[in-house]
């Protein structure tokens, strides 16, 4: 039997990490997104390290700098590539203001007209200017940080290949569970995250080519520039690719193009949503069979907590919440029924 000193020392003891480790997790979430990043890109090459050190019988820091070296190559440049273009897009966009203007005050006059409503007053305009520049923001802020989490993902990346063994054994010890639910918590986590890390970007890349397809078809302008965004907002819960094609339809009907405005409606309906449902099936199948719900409000839940990286570790905490409740069930409640 444990005295009442021991018990005193036990919670003291977890008192004090919960505390300390709450001031640390405060005071470092800024790098949060890095750590996700790393971890992320560690479950995707984690098996080339052990290929490497294991197989080939190399040393680990040899091994952990090729893979970084890989991961630059094939992720890291790409991205910074990607956004460079999409930089360059959008300073070289030349709008004609006035064209613009007029097409709006005459779309404004026939909403009065047929319904009785302004649609440009000034509280409508405010709202709109509103949500434009926090959205402005919100990309400044995120691009300005994309340096500071890239050099913390790959600073921690490579300790994490380095000894990897080693952390993973320490953590895996540290799983309240037998060793039958250790194993199934373990795996969980590492097929949900290389199933989201690998099948999210896909998935996006090619309704961003399905997309582009459309753009030049009917003739839309600045196609390459709507498919990177229409790519980037696939990945957004419940409007996804919406959130592109439908302002793009409602601006080429307010510049009288209705033939293109409804091809491309047609086009988004049975084609560009159709084939977004159809690979996210085969996905599934694939990588991981998680439910659609679990997808949807995962990706809710992950982006307002953990912001970009949260489309992969929202689903992953939400189906761990479920994995956790069903050991419960299994392990407890079932056994004492």
């Amino acid at each position: 039997m444990a005295t009442t000193k021991e018990h005193y020392w036990k919670y003291s003891l977890i008192a004090l990490i919960l505390l300390l480790g709450g001031l640390v997790v405060a005071k470092l979430w800024t790098f949060v997104n890095g750590l996700l990043g790393a971890f992320t890109i560690f479950v995707i090459v984690r098996r080339q390290m052990i290929y490497f050190t294991e197989k080939l019988r190399m040393k680990r820091q040899i091994a952990a700098s090729l893979v970084l070296v890989e991961v630059a190559a094939c992720i890291l440049v790409p991205i910074y590539f990607l956004v460079w273009i999409l930089l360059g897009k959008v300073q070289g966009i030349n709008i004609d203001i006035s064209a613009l203007a007029q097409t709006v005050q005459h779309f404004d006059l026939l909403v009065r007209e047929k319904l009785g409503y302004t649609l440009f007053n000034t509280e409508n305009i405010s709202a709109v200017t509103g949500y434009l520049s926090k959205g402005v923001q919100l990309v400044i802020s995120q691009l300005s940080g994309l340096v500071v989490t890239t050099v913390t993902l790959l600073f921690l990346l490579y300790f994490m290949l380095v000894d990897h063994r080693r952390i993973e054994g320490y953590i895996y010890d540290l799983l309240p569970f037998n060793d039958t639910n250790r194993r199934n918590v373990a795996n969980e986590i590492y097929r949900l995250v290389r199933s989201n890390a690998i099948g999210i970007p896909l998935l996006a890349v090619i309704q961003g080519m399905v997309a582009y397809i459309g753009y030049v078809i009917f003739g839309v302008p600045s196609a390459f520039l709507l498919a990177i965004l229409t790519c980037i907002a696939s990945i957004i819960p419940l409007v996804g690719t919406g959130l592109v094609w439908v302002p793009v339809v409602v601006y080429m009907a307010l510049t009288g193009n209705w033939t293109g405005a409804i091809g491309l409606t047609a086009y988004s309906c049975i084609i560009l949503i159709n084939i977004d449902n159809f690979i996210r099936f085969v996905l599934q199948k694939k990588l991981a069979d998680t439910h659609p719900l679990i997808t949807v409000f995962g990706v809710i839940f992950g982006l307002a907590v953990f912001g970009f990286w949260g489309i992969i570790f929202g689903p992953l905490l939400l189906s761990l919440l479920f994995l956790l409740i069903s050991i419960l069930k299994r392990e407890y409640l079932e056994e004492s029924n």
